[in-house]
């Protein structure tokens, strides 16, 4: 069996996106998980989820990963870009729509901009 830091890096490198969660995206379990896979769901973003809630081992290891103390934490092409506020911040300013852009991810521009009007 791997370690957490060996699975979490597998997991990272073999995926495009990747969310670390409490809860899945289909039933999330606290309100920033919540918020950060409504807007990858609502941008129909293909991601793979990771409920740290499941594996004590993932939930501690993900934060020595990145060196952040938080979840949930995205990650784009092996990146790690941020928590909650951060992909907040970066939606409603456009910088999460030109960074699955550069990195070849697809996603809804319309839903995207659907949330910068709604929060305008």
């Amino acid at each position: 069996m791997t370690d957490a830091k060996t699975q979490i890096d597998e997991t990272v490198k073999a995926n495009d996106v990747v969310l670390y969660m409490k809860g899945t995206k289909e039933m999330p379990q606290c309100g920033f998980s919540s918020r950060v896979a409504g807007v990858l769901n609502f941008m129909g973003v293909d991601y793979q989820d990771v409920n740290v809630l499941a594996d004590e081992a993932i939930r501690q290891g993900v934060k020595d990963y990145s060196d952040w103390p938080t979840v949930p934490q995205l990650y784009v092409k092996g990146e790690f870009v941020g928590g909650c506020d951060i992909i907040t911040e970066m939606t409603l300013s456009g910088e999460l729509d030109t960074l699955f852009e550069e990195n070849g991810i697809t996603y809804n521009k319309d839903a995207a901009e659907k949330i910068r009007e709604a929060n305008a």
